[in-house]
């Protein structure tokens, strides 16, 4: 699948997904200062949980955000806790398109929703950021680390954020969490790997690292917008998994870029990466330790592992969502084909990991 293609831009709202646009309208005019009409509104390709629309006016252009329709999964899907933290970090001055208002009553649209600016810029879908010179690469991979750094700077009580989540362990619930969740979607089947990886997980945990920060849950470069002309990050996008819990883990998460094969996500697996301009893992975790503070990142490995199947228990609930019929993308059934590889992939890790 060419992610750019089957992610850029928009499309026509899906039948499944249409809602009353007056009604939206009506909202806006209450709760968004400035906004006035008339309103058209178009879907996202792009996005595979939480359905996402732009809403154009002559003015200005918004982002609106929400629950899928239909039955889900719970504790997912929460708008409420994107909105929450994005209102925080934008108080901060963190790179978050600003929030103008979050809407839990069902009647306006049929679920809960948010609406935040529509930030101008590119988002890049390809961890190789085709089109660029080894120099304009290696600065926007500084620009990644520089922000993941300085969300896990951040004292969460101290930007009202103190109780977005539970302040150690966050590992270990994790893993619980997330074999939890695949083990109880039923209608999206077993996988022996992901099986393996269950009992793996469970019996290798390390110590906890006792660290509480707030953390993103997906950060990867089409998670976020980058200025049209140099190497900024101008927005971090898709708050859907985040939490307080371990930063080292969340970056982590993000280095599995290194790890993935060109093509599978956002991978840079058997690329070059010296003649593109792109640090290696080695340099770039070196760096992101730099920022923070950190000597080195002890449980590497098995973070590695467990964020391997933590993305393949993402991909399995997507492959869930398309046999209950609320899978929002158009290109989910494509997404949900990586499982077996995925899987495959995180327990190989698992055999080679020196813990």
């Amino acid at each position: 699948m060419d992610r750019t293609t089957a992610n850029t831009g928009t499309r026509e709202v899906s039948e499944r997904l249409r809602f009353d646009e007056a009604a939206l309208g009506r909202w806006l005019e209450a709760h968004v200062d400035g906004f006035a009409g008339p309103l058209v509104v178009s879907q996202f390709k792009g996005g595979q949980s939480n359905p996402t629309y732009k809403l154009d006016t002559p003015a200005a252009s918004y982002v609106l955000r929400r629950k899928p329709p239909g039955k889900t999964l719970p504790g997912a899907h929460a708008v409420d806790r994107e909105y929450k933290v994005m209102a925080a970090l934008g108080a901060q001055g963190f790179p978050v398109p600003c929030v103008h208002g979050l809407c839990e009553d069902e009647g306006i649209i049929g679920t809960a929703f948010f609406v935040m600016d529509m930030v101008p810029g590119r988002i890049v879908w390809e961890a190789q950021f085709p089109g660029l010179t080894p120099v304009e690469r290696a600065a926007h991979f500084d620009a990644m680390n520089a922000t993941i750094a300085r969300l896990h700077g951040y004292d969460p009580a101290a930007i009202g954020l103190g109780d977005y989540g539970r302040a150690g362990g966050f590992v270990e619930r994790q893993v619980a969490r997330w074999s939890k969740q695949y083990l109880g979607d039923v209608e999206a089947g077993r996988n022996e790997d992901m099986d393996r990886l269950v009992d793996w997980l469970g019996t290798h945990l390390p110590p906890d690292s006792g660290d509480s920060r707030v953390i993103h849950g997906d950060y990867r470069c089409d998670n976020m917008i980058f200025d049209a002309a140099d190497p900024q990050v101008r927005a971090v996008l898709d708050w859907e998994l985040s939490t307080l819990g371990d930063p080292e883990s969340d970056f982590v998460y993000h280095c599995m870029m290194y790890r993935m094969p060109a093509g599978l996500f956002t991978g840079l697996g058997g690329l070059d990466l010296g003649s593109l301009g792109i640090p290696s893992e080695e340099d770039y975790v070196a760096a992101y330790c730099r920022r923070t503070g950190r000597k080195g990142i002890p449980a590497f490995d098995y973070l590695m592992v467990f964020n391997l199947f933590r993305l393949a228990a993402i991909i399995h609930g997507i492959k869930g969502r398309l046999a209950r019929g609320n899978a929002s993308s158009a290109h989910a059934a494509e997404s949900a084909k990586v499982l077996e590889p995925l899987a495959a992939m995180a327990w190989a890790q698992a055999e080679q990991a020196r813990l």
